[in-house]
């Protein structure tokens, strides 16, 4: 009797701790970086730009670079417990995780629907890896008889555009264009290849994603007394030295158009805090590092930099951290 008794203890105690829903084991609302490398060179300890919002158990991730599967596993989460993802722009970089999100929910039988949201051309991506997946897809498991699930099972593709809203019922999601590319306005490249910054409208706070831009009024007007701001962050005089040193023969001209594209597109650790401070934001982390400020000597440095022009909360965003 006694030992029975113990047993059932134990069961219960095991019952206890074990999570109530293996595929979401938080129920925490949180903003953890998956990756924080600035794309497109892969970094042994930095992955590619990804980054899960977590409410409600529910995962929403904001861009997905390569890797993002295998991060999200290490903060916990099943690739099953995506709801959504919403992409910035459709550079390599931030949406090579995709592919393997799809097939891994379609190889392990996922459930719930997913949509996909993102700017135009989204949905020739999305279809480009539906054609990708096919021909695994119908073979399946090779078992005779099988009916295998279409490559598009339970997913949908929502195109958005500057100033476009949607309510998942989590959280409403405010999409405006920003600055990382520079086509000239009303120009058929202008409508056609879109870069976009988010933000999520939570019960409790705000939080705002700049995905990769330049200096931008809209983002800045978008973030205005946010909860969190996540920004990126590059040294563009560091990543020009970079890859000059590292491309000896590269032509001047090529070096010259680098450096105005990054400056027009990205922002400098001093531009990152006075976004932040412009629009009052209580708490501001960087993340799409360039460099990669893996020495604690660097992340010092940078972090100057920015307080320099910001006084609030400040972080340097590593992988698998939350906020």
């Amino acid at each position: 009797m006694k030992f029975l008794r113990l047993l059932g203890l134990v069961m219960i105690m095991m019952a206890a701790s074990y999570p109530l829903n293996a595929e979401n084991p938080s129920p925490a609302n949180e903003w953890i970086t998956l990756g924080t490398s600035a794309g497109p060179i892969p970094d042994a300890v930095r992955s590619q730009p990804a980054n899960a919002l977590v409410v409600n158990g529910n995962v929403y991730l904001a861009d997905a670079g390569d890797g993002t599967a295998g991060r999200l596993a290490s903060a916990g989460y099943s690739h099953k417990a995506v709801r959504a993802i919403f992409i910035s722009h459709l550079h390599f970089d931030h949406t090579g995780g995709i592919p393997a999100i799809l097939a891994l929910r379609w190889q392990t039988s996922a459930r719930e629907p997913i949509t996909i949201y993102g700017p135009p051309g989204t949905r020739d991506t999305v279809e480009g890896i539906f054609a990708f997946m096919e021909y695994g897809a119908l073979g399946a498991y090779g078992v005779p008889g099988q009916t295998p699930k279409p490559a598009n099972y339970q997913v949908e593709v929502v195109e958005l555009e500057d100033g476009s809203t949607i309510d998942t019922g989590d959280f409403t999601l405010t999409a405006v264009r920003n600055t990382h590319y520079s086509w000239p306005e009303g120009s058929d490249e202008w409508k056609k290849f879109q870069s976009l910054a988010f933000k999520f409208g939570l019960p409790n706070r705000s939080i705002v994603y700049t995905g990769d831009t330049g200096p931008s009024g809209a983002v800045e007007k978008l973030a205005q007394n946010a909860d969190l701001l996540v920004s990126e962050m590059m040294d563009i005089d560091k990543t020009v030295e970079t890859v000059s040193r590292a491309n000896p023969n590269m032509p001047e001209k090529a070096l010259a158009n680098m450096r105005s594209h990054l400056t027009a597109h990205h922002v400098t650790p001093e531009q990152v805090g006075e976004m932040a401070t412009r629009a009052k934001v209580k708490k501001l982390v960087a993340t799409h590092l360039a460099p990669a400020m893996l020495e604690s000597s660097e992340v010092d440095y940078y972090t100057k930099r920015v307080r320099s022009k910001f006084d609030g909360d400040f972080f340097i965003a590593s992988d698998l951290d939350r906020f």
